[in-house]
């Protein structure tokens, strides 16, 4: 019996490995020039998500949430931060997000789904235990740009799986467009969290 488990166990892992092994191609809608447009700040940091990314309800809700979760990190930013390069940034931010949600309003007023799709009234629990410690980070720029860095990561992942694979044209529209701003955004980041190390 004990034979038969281990042979039966040494084919799952075989098996297992083949399949690491194989490329599997991801099918969506988005023509080659709306994948070239949309930049990889990091691919090998894409991470899948249990929600559906490619479906405008989670879309939507992550889109929202990250937006505010930027300008309310940007708010704190300008009370806090010391460096001039980080107050500027935050300033940006709250300006760039201010705008990419009226986007995404805008986009889904276009797609005729204001009334299915709504934006959340308050940030997820992560977020706001994210915002929380912030808060109260003792070397406030470093630990805003490094959260900064990370934020827009998850950001542009969210954008470029939905401008690849989303359900909802106009939104898939927006997040192709938005993409590259996030990236921006992402490059900024990072070369002020540098420079301050």
């Amino acid at each position: 019996m004990t034979r038969h488990l281990l042979i039966a166990g040494a084919a799952v892992a075989a098996l297992s490995l083949a399949a690491c092994g194989q490329k599997t191609e991801t099918k969506g809608a988005a023509t080659p020039a709306e994948q070239a447009a949309t930049p990889d700040a990091n691919p090998a940091a894409t991470i899948p998500t249990p929600s559906n990314e490619a479906a405008a309800p989670d879309f939507v809700a992550k889109a929202a949430a990250s937006d505010m979760f930027e300008i309310e990190a940007a708010k704190i930013a300008q009370k806090r931060a010391k460096n001039a390069d980080v107050k500027k940034f935050a300033a940006d931010m709250i300006a760039a997000h201010t705008k990419t949600t009226a986007d995404l309003k805008k986009a889904i007023a276009d797609a005729g789904q204001a009334q299915t799709l709504t934006l959340p009234a308050a940030l997820p629990n992560d977020l706001q235990d994210k915002l929380n410690d912030l808060n109260k980070a003792d070397n406030f720029d470093v630990a805003y740009m490094d959260n900064q860095v990370d934020a827009h990561q998850a950001a542009l992942d969210v954008m470029q799986r939905y401008a690849q694979d989303g359900d909802v044209a106009q939104i898939k529209t927006f997040a192709a467009a938005t993409a590259p701003m996030v990236q921006q955004h992402h490059d900024q980041a990072k070369a002020i969290r540098d420079a301050l190390k």
